[in-house]
């Protein structure tokens, strides 16, 4: 694992202009190429290409996702990424179909990824508390983890084959954000992992 494709999914709102976001790439950037990793980057407030999009994807050993959590998921713009790109690479570059067969057309669903042995990583930012997670006294994700809440996201991975790295967050970053903390924290993830 040498390769390494981060996307900034970061969406502008007047109230998130994507600071924490994009340091967090340009210190995930600078980690792996310490280690030796090349490293492509795309990010979605610039434009780009489907097809250069699914070359980079064809050419990481990983892909690391960095992304604030918005209504409970990525950003739009990260969203029109997927159908732009992801849907282009299920033409046979990603992914051969759905993984099933005429001979049996109810079977083996999802299993088509053509990225077998790559691997993939979430980095998210949450305005919610870490408390707010695991907790089953906190009902809005009642008792659920992170890695619920992005359960589709996940699957949209491992549709094409990817397996997944430990997902990392960081939590409450609008009301009571620790930045220095969550890049030590950061730090110490990629570090696990690479």
């Amino acid at each position: 694992m040498k390769k390494v494709l981060i996307i900034n999914g970061h969406q502008y709102y007047p109230f998130s202009e994507g600071k924490l976001s994009n340091t967090l790439v340009d210190n995930a950037k600078a980690f792996l190429e310490g280690k030796g990793y090349e490293v492509k980057t795309t990010t979605m407030r610039e434009e780009y290409d489907a097809q250069a999009e699914i070359d980079k994807h064809l050419w990481a050993d990983v892909v690391i996702l960095q992304s604030p959590v918005n209504w409970m998921g990525v950003s739009w713009s990260f969203k029109k990424y997927m159908d732009e790109v992801y849907t282009l690479g299920m033409m046979g570059q990603l992914c051969n179909g759905d993984g099933r067969t005429e001979a049996e057309p109810k079977k083996n669903y999802g299993s088509g990824g053509l990225m077998q042995g790559k691997k993939y990583m979430l980095s998210l930012t949450f305005n919610a508390p870490k408390e707010s997670f695991n907790n089953k006294e906190e009902k809005f994700f009642d008792g659920g983890s992170v890695d619920d809440l992005f359960w589709p996201m996940h699957l949209n991975y491992k549709f094409f084959g990817y397996e997944p790295l430990e997902t990392f967050a960081a939590y409450d970053v609008m009301k009571n954000p620790d930045v220095e903390e969550d890049f030590k924290r950061f730090e110490a993830h990629l570090a696990k992992h690479f």
